[in-house]
């Protein structure tokens, strides 16, 4: 009989985990709960080799859990019991990894796991903030309404992401096609000119040296620049791993002129739509809180936003220690103040979030405008560069000869 991983909850609030054997997981829950546990987290106990075959099967994307969630939603909103709803969804899907997601969440909830805990039970394929959104919709009997929010949450989330990430699709091929045009020249054109200058016998300018030095790299030792790339990326995603470092590089990223403010633009934008749809759900602000800080990248925000929270603790409101601490634009929280003061919180949340969704598309597009025609005058420079460098070693040459 396999053995079992558990995470749960006694009647008293206390959490408990522990291992225990059982013909699968729906048993084991049903076991749990026979025990006067509630179950919050079951998983295979096989060791390192279950948990190296869990992280090899395809994850949920965004865009999977985002069409999830809405169509999950539509089915309960036309009166489907939950159960009836994700055997629907199962016989829709035509992806192996969704329907073996259902198919655990199916079984869980049969066996009298709520729908949140069964989420949360699915090696972190479901956000914190989603399942803690649907568990405040299960406390007040709407689940089916809370999921139609989460879908429009994360529909608009990903239109936020996507506009940014559309943008610099351009600029990106720019720059590819910028380097590849100096390799190209280095690597196939300037050979072409070192048997030239190795004939006529004469002294080469600096600037011809390193050009001809650059392409004689580049093509003998092409494999150990490949190398010291991966390196160099290896090297500077384990030093972003270590929180201090990572905190440094948020800083210094807000302080950069342009994206610098495009971030705070776009933490802004996720932040107050977050909250608003939290507090829409029927959160506390503190929690709402709480959770909506999570979805904040930058430290330097999120350390904002922490020391927000605990002002909120102390009866302070939410404007005020925002202000304190200039998390966030002068807009924000001017409107922000103006949502606590009429007691629309949450809709003024909305709008802000709304504002500052334009804002980040206005200034990806100023910033594109700026950053195309410096891309095309740069690759400009080089090239210009290297023919200069040419030019100059043959007309040396010529000199001489004369």
């Amino acid at each position: 009989m396999p053995r079992y991983f558990y995470k749960a909850v006694k009647l008293d609030g206390e959490e408990i985990e522990g291992e225990q054997d059982a013909a699968d997981e729906a048993a084991l829950v049903r076991k749990l709960q026979a025990e006067g546990l509630i179950p919050l987290q079951t998983r295979s106990a096989g060791g390192l080799t279950a948990t190296l075959a869990r992280r090899r099967r395809k994850r949920l994307s965004a865009k999977d859990v985002e069409l999830l969630t809405r169509q999950l939603a539509t089915l309960l909103q036309s009166g489907l019991p939950l159960d009836r709803s994700l055997t629907v969804l199962s016989g829709l899907s035509t992806e192996e990894h969704v329907v073996r997601v259902l198919a655990d969440l199916q079984d869980r909830v049969r066996g009298g796991a709520a729908l949140s805990a069964a989420l949360e039970a699915q090696d972190g394929q479901f956000p914190k903030l989603y399942v803690n959104m649907v568990r405040a919709g299960e406390a007040s009997g709407a689940v089916d309404e809370v999921l139609g929010r989460l879908a429009d949450y994360l529909e608009r989330t990903a239109e936020l992401r996507g506009t940014v990430t559309s943008a610099l699709v351009y600029p990106g091929i720019l720059l590819f096609v910028a380097g590849l045009s100096v390799i190209l020249l280095l690597v196939f054109v300037v050979p072409q000119f070192t048997v030239l200058f190795e004939d006529m016998g004469a002294a080469l300018p600096l600037s011809t040296r390193i050009v001809v030095g650059a392409g004689d790299v580049m093509r003998s030792y092409w494999w150990a620049l490949l190398v010291l790339v991966a390196v160099v990326a290896v090297v500077a995603e384990r030093w972003l791993m270590v929180p201090d470092n990572r905190r440094r590089f948020d800083f210094a990223v807000m302080a950069l002129p342009l994206f610098g403010d495009l971030i705070w633009k776009m933490e802004t934008a996720r932040f107050c739509h977050t909250l608003s749809t939290l507090l829409k759900n029927g959160l506390p602000l503190l929690s709402a809180l709480n959770l909506a800080k999570e979805v904040v990248d930058n430290r330097k925000i999120g350390e904002g936003l922490a020391e927000v929270a605990d002002g909120l603790k102390h009866g302070r409101g939410l404007a005020e220690p925002l202000a304190t601490r200039e998390v966030l634009p002068e807009l924000a929280l001017q409107m922000i103040r103006v949502g606590e003061e009429s007691g629309t919180l949450d809709a003024m949340l909305a709008k802000v979030a709304d504002v500052f969704d334009r804002e980040t598309k206005d200034s990806v597009q100023r910033m594109l405008t700026l950053l195309e025609p410096a891309l095309i005058i740069g690759l400009g420079i080089v090239v210009a560069g290297i023919i200069v460098s040419i030019m100059m070693a043959i007309l040396g040459a010529n000199e001489l000869v004369f």
